[in-house]
C-alpha cells in the first residue's frame, strides 16, 4: 500500500472514532503510533526502553487511551510530552502517569537500571503555569497531571528507545505554550494543535495564542518537512486532530492560514470593525474544507480571533 493510500485509510480511520467515540491505533512509520478518538490525537513511539506518549486525550478517555497504548506495547510507559494545556491533550496525563515508572538512571552501557513511581510528564514552562494557580487560588487541572518536569529555552532534546527527539517550543502559537515534537529517526512530527485538519486554526488569545505565531510555527512544521516525491510521502505529520498527513496538506494549511491573515489585515487597514469584517466572508472560498457554524471553534470565531490578534487585543 502507497503512502497516499495510508493517509486516505488514516482519514477514514479518523472518520470512524468521531462516530462512534471509540479509540483507534494507527500505525504510522518507524517506532511511531498515531491513536484517534480519545480527545486530541496521541503520539506513541515504543522501543526498548519503553514507551513515550505525546498528550493524553480527554480524562473521560483516560482508560481507552491507555487499552490502546498496551495494545501497542507492554512495555513500561516512561515519558508523557505535552504540546499544550488544554483538556482534551492533557486530560489523561494522571492516570496514564499513574501506569508508568521514571526512568532515574543508566549503566554504561545505556541500559536502564531502575526507574521511580509514575511516568514523567515533559512541557514547556508555560504549560504547567496554564495548568496550575498561584497559591491560594483553584488551579484549572488537578496536580497529578501537572508537567514533572519543564523547559524554559525554545527546545528540549532527549534521546529514546534509540532514536534522537527534538522537543521545539513555538512561542505564541495556538498558545504560549505550544510545543513541536520531532522524531527524528521515524521521520515523524507531532504538532499538537497548531496544525490540524478538521477545522481553521484554534487561536487562544487568552492562552497567548496569535495568529503570526500560529503561521511562525506552521513554517517551522513546513521547514522540518522533507517529502519523497512532489509533495508526498517522506516526513509525516500527526495533526492535533484529524487525519494522518504529509507535506502537502500543512503547506495548504499554511498558505490558507496567511491569506486570511493578509485579507483581514487588509480590511483592518481600511477601517473596518469586526462586525464589517466577519460579514465581509474573508474565508468564504476555504469554508468548505474548514468552516463550521456549530461547535466550540466556528468560522465566525476563528475570523474574530485573527481580528483581535491583529490588533493587538485579548
Amino acid at each position: 500500500m502507497n503512502r497516499r493510500s495510508l493517509l486516505l485509510l488514516a482519514a477514514a480511520t479518523g472518520l470512524a472514532c468521531a462516530q462512534d467515540s471509540e479509540v483507534h491505533v494507527w500505525p504510522v512509520q518507524g517506532n511511531i503510533y498515531m491513536i484517534v478518538g480519545a480527545g486530541g490525537n496521541i503520539t506513541v513511539q515504543t522501543g526498548k526502553d519503553g514507551v513515550l506518549v505525546v498528550d493524553t486525550g480527554l480524562a473521560p478517555m483516560a482508560d481507552k487511551t491507555l487499552a490502546a497504548i498496551k495494545s501497542i506495547s507492554d512495555g513500561p510507559i516512561r515519558y508523557i510530552i505535552n504540546t499544550h494545556y488544554h483538556a482534551d491533550h492533557t486530560g489523561g496525563n494522571e492516570k496514564i502517569r499513574l501506569a508508568g515508572s521514571t526512568i532515574v538512571g543508566a549503566n554504561v552501557t545505556g541500559d536502564i537500571k531502575d526507574a521511580g513511581v509514575g511516568a514523567a510528564i515533559l512541557s514547556h514552562i508555560n504549560v504547567l503555569n496554564r495548568m496550575s494557580a498561584p497559591t491560594g487560588q483553584q488551579a484549572p487541572s488537578p496536580d497529578g497531571g501537572w508537567p514533572t518536569s519543564t523547559f524554559l529555552s525554545d527546545q528540549k532534546k532527549l534521546y529514546f528507545n534509540g532514536e534522537g527527539i527534538d522537543i521545539l517550543h513555538q512561542p505564541a502559537a495556538h498558545t504560549d505554550g505550544d510545543s513541536i515534537v520531532f522524531f527524528r529517526r521515524s521521520d515523524v512530527i507531532s504538532t499538537g494543535d497548531i496544525f490540524t485538519t478538521t477545522n481553521y486554526p484554534i487561536i487562544d488569545l487568552a492562552g497567548g495564542g496569535s495568529i503570526q505565531g500560529t503561521i511562525d510555527a506552521l513554517q517551522k512544521i513546513v521547514d522540518m518537512i522533507i517529502p519523497v516525491y512532489g509533495q508526498e510521502g517522506g516526513t509525516m505529520v500527526i495533526p492535533g486532530h484529524g487525519r494522518l498527513c504529509d507535506f502537502g496538506d500543512v503547506l495548504n494549511f499554511r498558505e490558507m492560514t496567511i491569506i486570511i491573515r493578509d485579507r483581514v489585515q487588509d480590511m483592518i487597514k481600511r477601517g473596518m470593525t469586526l462586525e464589517q469584517v466577519k460579514a465581509a466572508r474573508p474565508t468564504q472560498d476555504y469554508d468548505p474544507l474548514y468552516g463550521s457554524t456549530t461547535g466550540f471553534w466556528t468560522t465566525d470565531k476563528f475570523v474574530e480571533a485573527v481580528y483581535k490578534s491583529l490588533k493587538g487585543e485579548k
